[in-house]
């Protein structure tokens, strides 16, 4: 007989439905059993360890949204008010401009506004740009120091 024509025969196990690799039951040695307590164990104190920092790092994240909030309010409030004062800038220079009675006042007139306009926009400009610098840095710094810290401990 060949091997060729050697026919293998399976017996599936009653209990189990699933044919397929079965590992057969045998006590394990003593030191195995405390390798995987030692594990289990380690586990356990890594978990407790990303749970707590889990904690913290939400306490943090609420923190620096309610800054951002609050910055992002003030933001806003300062566009609202810079758009006022634009506004206000604007209906004064028309009705300045109503006011005209030739073609050189018209032109001294415009070229007045323009000059006052170009540097309040840029006044206006640089105070946006520190507010928002501002309140990137009041949510960021105190985001990037804890997390370093919150990180470094659960390690």
């Amino acid at each position: 007989m060949n091997d060729a024509n050697t026919n293998a025969e399976v017996k599936a196990d009653p209990s189990n439905p699933k044919p397929g690799f079965q590992l057969p039951l045998f006590p394990m040695p003593g030191i195995f059993g405390g390798i995987a307590q030692q594990n289990a164990a380690r586990a356990k104190e890594h978990y407790e360890k990303m749970k707590a920092a889990s904690g913290e790092i939400a306490d943090i994240l609420r923190e620096a949204y309610s800054t951002n909030t609050k910055g992002a309010a003030d933001y806003g409030a300062k566009v609202i008010e810079i758009s006022s004062v634009n506004t206000s800038s604007a209906f004064d220079f028309l009705t300045l401009l109503m006011g005209t009675k030739s073609l050189s006042e018209i032109v001294q007139l415009s070229a007045t506004h323009s000059r006052k306009n170009y540097e309040t926009t840029s006044a206006q400009s640089k105070e946006l740009w520190e507010l928002a610098r501002k309140v990137a840095t009041e949510t960021a710094e105190p985001v990037k120091k804890s997390l370093t810290r919150v990180l470094q401990k659960a390690s």
